[in-house]
């Protein structure tokens, strides 16, 4: 600490240690130096250690025995079970190869030698020191377990200072011990890091009981991913509740029942479905507008391209909507048995975030690197649902107009009907989902509505100013993504101007999807918004 050596030379002294034990202290001892922070090493000598676990307490000499060992009639054997019901020889054995063997027991005794020396040290600097300052003890867990109320440096402790306060943090959650509801619990907090993710045992098992008994649920009738989220201790308190409370409603209890994916959103965002309604009803509302005011008087008689239109703008609004929305995911925790490959595959498109703006979660760290790639995987994503909408959207009109011919040949006006590409308008479409909607969904999702909606939420209780910017946001991004493509439908050809307008007959023949008419040369800038309102 005064600088005479350095970390490597400190390591040294430390050869016994495992790697990563190293690895946890070097930052702490860095940090007290860097800052003048005292050290008190509270640790047993080596050799008392190692002699107690070859031969037991008898072994030490008496002048050890009194520094190192608790006296007699302390509690030392009456100590060995714990509060909770589980020996603590039991617990020692648990990690070695031989249970209740002479080994385990050297090791009990070898804990409790730990145990009494770093309380005598801790007690020896309170008293000296500074009775309004604070004092940090970084130790195993094993060593603190149950608190005041267990057997460890705390509980010995507490009995000759009884007026100090003591706070056990865990700080690593994954260790804490799977228990039963009413069982005291293995520390007084939780520690939670962004630094290391949690991906097991990282909510109190007992506060998940008590939601559970509150709801008047039981684990067998939750759904399978649900279960192993449990059992792996990753879905959180707040999480269940969410489910219970979404349960109460018909609609949202069958949705999350049959479908995963409804489920993984709607307990991420149980405004999901407020969201995908108001998307929904921009497009629908746009939409029809659009095709009413180009079709007019043709607009029941032509209904039939007016329904094509509509559907194929409600699927793909439904999926700018569903792929960058935020989703609690249990299936990577809950998956173990795949193949090699599909693994990888799982394991690479679960470590990115639903859209680049998502609040991290648990057992998850998202870097800059992994949001860009969302966002690139969202696009890809997007391009592909694009693509094939409007080659289905080519297909469904090709098939429209041949009906329409056999029906109605007397009305059919549309002999000179040319073929429009399709391959490239699908290709352009693909494009323009995969890069603007793409982006402007994602900042939509992410930090309009998962971000700053929710704080409306959570912090000034806002829901009606929340769904008024989410109405607001998506209903700007429609209009402003409709002159997106109308312009980009200009420069790629797919959708041409002319001068002089078509005749009425031959207009309301252009209007159709991806068709234009042989007798015209171009089409009408303004015809474009027919397909432009679905293309948002």
């Amino acid at each position: 600490m005064d600088g005479r050596i350095d970390g490597n030379t400190l390591r040294l002294y430390t050869s016994h240690w495992a790697p990563e034990r190293w690895q946890e202290y070097e930052p702490l001892l860095n940090y007290c130096r860097d800052n003048g922070i005292k050290l008190v090493a509270c640790g047993t000598p080596l050799e008392v250690v190692r002699t107690v676990q070859a031969e037991g307490i008898r072994s030490l000499s008496k002048a050890q025995r009194k520094l190192y060992a608790p006296p007699a009639g302390s509690g030392f054997v009456s100590g060995f079970t714990s509060i909770s019901g589980r020996s603590l020889i039991d617990k020692i054995s648990s990690t070695r190869g031989s249970p209740f063997g002479p080994s385990s027991y050297l090791s009990a005794q070898a804990r409790v030698v730990d145990d009494y020396t770093m309380s005598q040290t801790i007690m020896k600097e309170i008293s000296n020191g500074d009775p309004s300052g604070m004092l940090v003890v970084v130790t195993g867990a094993s060593h603190v377990m149950y608190g005041p109320r267990g057997i460890g440096v705390p509980a010995r402790i507490s009995k000759k200072m009884q007026k100090k306060n003591q706070v056990v943090i865990l700080l690593d959650p994954e260790r804490q011990s799977i228990r039963r509801e009413g069982e005291i619990p293995v520390a007084d907090f939780l520690w939670y890091s962004a630094a290391k993710p949690c991906s097991r045992n990282c909510f109190d098992r007992a506060e998940i009981a008590r939601v559970m008994n509150a709801a008047g649920r039981r684990r067998e009738a939750l759904p399978q991913d649900l279960q192993k989220g449990i059992d792996l201790g990753v879905v959180s308190p707040e999480i269940l509740q969410n489910f219970f409370d979404l349960e109460k409603y018909p609609v949202m209890a069958e949705l999350i029942h049959r479908f995963q994916g409804f489920r993984e959103r709607l307990l991420a965002d149980p405004k999901f479905l407020n969201r995908l309604a108001i998307e929904e009803a921009i497009s629908i509302t746009t939409t029809l507008l659009a095709q009413y005011e180009k079709r007019k008087g043709r607009f029941f008689e032509e209904i039939d391209y007016v329904l094509t239109d509509t559907i194929r703008g409600s699927v793909v609004d439904f999926f700018t909507v569903w792929l960058p929305a935020p989703t609690i995911s249990l299936l990577s925790f809950a998956d173990d048995g795949s193949g090699e490959s599909v693994e990888l595959l799982k394991g690479i498109l679960g470590s990115l975030p639903d859209n680049a703006f998502q609040k991290g979660i648990v057992g998850q760290n998202w870097n800059i690197n992994q949001r860009f790639a969302s966002v690139l995987m969202g696009g890809l994503k997007l391009a592909g649902v694009g693509f094939i909408s409007s080659i289905g959207a080519g297909v469904a009109s090709d098939v429209l107009y041949g009906a329409r011919r056999i029906l109605k040949p007397s009305a059919n006006m549309e002999v000179g009907r040319k073929r429009s590409p399709i391959w490239k308008s699908a290709a352009v479409y693909s494009c323009f989902l995969g890069t603007s909607a793409n982006l402007r969904y994602q900042v939509i999702a992410g930090l309009i509505e998962h971000r700053l909606g929710e704080n409306l939420m959570a912090y000034y209780d806002q829901p009606l100013i929340a769904n008024l910017l989410s109405f607001v946001s998506r209903t700007v991004n429609s209009y402003w993504g409709t002159q997106q493509w109308i312009d980009l439908a200009r420069v790629t050809g797919v959708q041409r101007t002319n001068k002089e307008l078509p005749s009425p007959e031959v207009s309301s023949a252009s209007e159709m999807p991806l068709l234009e008419c042989g007798t015209a040369e171009v089409q009408n800038a303004d015809d474009s918004s027919n397909q432009s309102n679905d293309l948002t």
